[in-house]
C-alpha cells in the first residue's frame, strides 16, 4: 500500500470520518474507493456512495478505479453524473438501479432536483480534490448535496492541500473527524529539481531552450494565467512544436479532446493553468516547467508531482524572475531544501530534429450510443487493415465520437482505410486531429 493508503484506511474501514491529505498520484482514489466498497452491499439497488470531484475528467477517472476494484464483488453497479452529456441518458442508468455515484457538484444537483437521484440510503460521502472544489466556487453546491444525505453517514475528505477553507468545510460537513498527512516533498531521487533565473522578456525564449536541450517525449507546462498560456502555446505553434492549451474558456468538447491527445502521446507540450489541469493523469509524464512560479508552494509540490509518478523518474524545470524570489522562498521553506539553481547559458539545442509526438490521433464518427467497443476499432485495425497491435495507441469512446492513437507515420494511411472500410459492419468516417 501506498503510505496515504495505509494512514487512511484503518480509520476510515472503521466507519471514522477522515480528512487526508496527500500529493498528487499518491494512491489516495484507491483509499477512499476500498473503504466506500468495503460497507457496500451490492444486493441492495440503492445509491449508497457518492463522491464529488472538481471536473468531469476526474469524475471519468475516479469511476474508473471504483470499477477496477469492485470486479471482485457482485455486479457493482458505478454512475458518472457530470456535464457535457445530456441529462436524459444519466436518468436513464440511475433509473436502473446504481450503488455508487462519481460527479461534479452541479449536475449531482441538477439530478437530485429532477427526482432523479435519491440519497437516503448513502453511506459514504467522499469530497475528493476538496482544495480545488473550493478555489472553484463549490462550496455552496457541496453543501446543497450534503443536506440531502443521512446525518449518520461517513464523509472522507481528500485534498493535495491544505488551505484555511477545508478546516471550515470539515466543520460544516464532518464529525470528528480523524486527520491524517503524508509528506507533501517529492524525493530528490524521484524528481530532478531545476531552477533558472530569467528576467521577464527571457521567460518565453528560455521555455523553447529547455524544450531543445532536454527534448522530453511529453511536457506539461504550467502558467499563472490564461494570457499566458496563450500567448506560450502561440509561439511554441510558431516555431513547430507540437502543442496544445488547457484553460477555463474552453467548451467542454474541445476539452475533451486536448486531454485525449496529450494523455494518448499525439501531442508533446500542453500549456495549462492550475485549474483547468486539475485531475489530469498522465502516464510517464517526461517533465513539468514552471513557465510562472506559483505564489502558492503548495501549489508547486502538487504540479511537480504530476512528473516522477508510480516509481518512475521525472524532471521539474521551473523559471523564476526576481519578482518571483518571495514565492521560489516559500517553496524552499515548504519542501525543506534550498532551490537549485543553472545558468541558461548551458542549454543548447542537443540536434534529432524538431521534437514531434510518436502518435496521432485519429476521430472517429462512432461513439458509445452507436455501441462501438474499444475492441470493435482494434479488431479494424488489426485483422481487417492488416496494421500490428504495436502501431495502434491508446482507444478513447465518448458519447460524441472514437479517438484512436496510431503511429505517426501512418496516420494518413489509417484515415483513407477507415474511410473505404467499416468498422462492426457499418461505414464510418475519419479525420486526423491537428494542432
Amino acid at each position: 500500500m501506498t503510505a496515504i493508503q495505509v494512514a487512511s484506511l484503518p480509520p476510515a474501514l472503521q466507519g471514522k470520518d477522515v480528512i487526508a491529505q496527500a500529493k498528487t498520484g499518491s494512491g489516495k482514489t484507491a483509499a477512499f474507493a476500498l473503504a466506500l466498497l468495503a460497507k457496500l452491499d451490492a444486493r441492495v439497488f440503492s445509491v449508497q456512495g457518492l463522491v464529488l470531484c472538481p471536473t468531469r475528467e476526474l469524475a471519468d477517472q475516479v469511476t474508473t478505479e471504483i470499477r477496477r476494484l469492485a470486479r471482485a464483488e457482485d455486479n457493482v453497479k458505478v454512475v458518472t453524473l457530470c456535464g457535457g452529456v445530456p441529462l436524459r441518458g444519466q436518468a436513464a442508468s440511475l433509473e436502473n438501479g446504481a450503488h455508487v455515484v462519481v460527479g461534479t457538484p452541479g449536475r449531482v444537483i441538477d439530478h437530485l432536483e429532477r427526482g432523479n437521484l435519491n440519497l437516503d440510503a448513502l453511506t459514504t460521502l467522499v469530497l475528493d480534490e476538496a482544495d480545488r472544489m473550493l478555489d472553484m466556487g463549490f462550496v455552496d453546491d457541496i453543501a446543497k448535496v450534503a443536506k440531502q444525505c443521512p446525518a449518520n453517514r461517513q464523509t472522507l475528505l481528500f485534498s493535495a492541500t491544505y488551505p484555511d477553507g477545508i478546516a471550515k468545510l470539515a466543520a460544516r460537513f464532518m464529525r470528528d473527524p480523524v486527520t491524517v498527512k503524508v509528506a507533501a516533498q517529492h524525493s530528490s531521487d524521484q524528481i530532478e529539481q531545476r531552477w533558472y533565473e530569467v528576467t521577464e522578456d527571457q521567460r518565453l525564449p528560455t521555455l523553447t531552450r529547455l524544450l531543445e536541450h532536454f527534448r522530453p517525449e511529453s511536457t506539461l507546462a504550467f502558467c499563472n494565467t490564461k494570457a499566458r498560456c496563450r500567448a506560450v502555446s502561440e509561439l511554441l505553434h510558431a516555431q513547430g512544436f507540437s502543442v496544445l492549451e488547457l484553460h477555463g474558456d474552453l467548451e467542454q468538447r474541445d476539452r475533451d479532446q486536448v486531454l485525449i491527445r496529450f494523455v494518448n502521446g499525439s501531442c508533446s507540450v500542453l500549456v495549462a493553468t492550475d485549474v483547468a489541469a486539475r485531475g489530469l493523469d498522465v502516464t510517464n509524464l517526461a517533465a513539468v516547467i514552471n513557465v510562472d512560479v506559483t505564489p502558492d508552494p503548495e501549489i508547486h509540490v502538487h504540479r511537480i508531482g504530476r512528473t516522477g509518478r508510480a516509481g518512475q523518474s521525472g524532471l521539474a524545470l521551473s523559471l523564476a524572475s526576481m519578482d518571483e524570489m518571495g514565492s521560489v522562498g516559500r517553496i524552499e521553506q515548504i519542501q525543506g531544501s534550498p532551490s537549485v539553481w543553472y545558468p541558461v547559458d548551458e542549454l543548447t539545442p542537443t540536434g534529432g530534429g524538431r521534437l514531434l509526438p510518436s502518435k496521432a490521433t485519429v476521430h472517429i464518427n462512432a461513439s458509445r450510443k452507436d455501441k462501438i467497443r474499444p475492441g470493435d476499432v482494434l479488431g479494424a485495425l488489426t485483422a481487417d487493415f492488416g496494421y500490428s497491435r504495436d502501431q495502434v495507441g491508446k482507444i478513447d469512446i465518448n458519447e460524441f465520437a472514437t479517438y484512436v492513437a496510431v503511429d505517426r507515420k501512418i496516420a494518413h494511411d489509417v484515415i483513407a482505410k477507415l474511410n473505404s472500410g467499416k468498422i462492426k459492419g457499418r461505414s464510418v468516417k475519419a479525420r486526423l486531429l491537428k494542432d
